[in-house]
């Protein structure tokens, strides 16, 4: 069974693939800011979990973690980096602070996670690096422009990745999600169409890992009808945005 490190674990996605991937009897090492819900995990998967708990927005935390995680085990076979957060920019005011909070948790708190776990990967059986971006990525959406800026990044940062670790054997995949039940989620005050509970979603994402595919993305429709929305001419999608925004306010 692999050797897992997964991020994000405490809650939503993160805590079902947990449960998942430990139910077919991998080694995960468990990392998020909230340790209660791992030690949860610990005490029910004894001998499979490693609880490693922390601020993955800070390098030498994240250091800390992955020195524990070659300690224990020496070798890493996956990463699964699912940790982000989301924050909205309201109309007629622009933050840049909360963008700098959005870009440290969801791309810098990448960054430091591939520097420190890239080494493990490459001591690791058959490794292959998983990233959790969104389907926001195909389509700009009101207020969206902090959480969609990183996504989009991160989109770019691990397809670049892609090739350039291909020569050392190291497969990554892209996970793509529409909308799904998550604390965050929860959050929003907009329509959320054909969302998925947070067990579904870890359902599927597990069964196809296995596969090593190089996108993983669901809804299938409304992956569809993103992608398509998102080649329109950029006036139409202009407007689709304005109407979207009218929308949004109204809810």
């Amino acid at each position: 069974m692999s050797r897992i490190w997964l991020t994000g674990a405490s809650s939503g996605i993160g805590a079902e693939l947990a449960a998942v991937l430990l139910e077919q009897g991998h080694r995960l090492a468990l990392s998020a800011r909230q340790v209660g819900p791992l030690q949860a995990l610990a005490e029910r998967y004894r001998d499979q979990v490693l609880v490693l708990p922390g601020d993955l927005s800070n390098r030498a935390q994240v250091a800390g973690i992955t020195q524990r995680i070659d300690d224990e085990w020496g070798a890493l076979d996956q990463v699964i980096l699912n940790a982000g957060t989301c924050e909205y920019l309201e109309p007629g005011h622009f933050d840049t602070r909360l963008v700098e909070r959005v870009l440290n948790t969801n791309l810098l708190g990448t960054c430091h996670c591939l520097e420190a776990a890239l080494p493990l990967l490459r001591r690791g059986q058959a490794p292959h690096l998983v990233a959790v971006c969104s389907a926001v990525t195909w389509l700009a959406l009101p207020r969206a422009g902090a959480y969609g800026a990183s996504k989009a990044a991160l989109r770019y940062l691990f397809e670049s990745l892609r090739i350039d670790l291909a020569a050392e054997g190291i497969d990554v995949t892209l996970v793509s999600p529409g909308f799904v039940d998550t604390p965050l989620t929860r959050r929003n005050d907009f329509p959320m169409p054909q969302i998925w509970p947070a067990q579904r979603a870890a359902q599927f994402i597990a069964r196809r890992l296995p596969a090593r595919p190089l996108d993983i993305a669901f809804p299938g429709f409304f992956i569809f009808v993103m992608r398509l929305l998102g080649r329109l001419p950029a006036r139409w999608r202009l407007a689709l945005g304005q109407r979207l925004s009218r929308d949004s306010s109204e809810a």
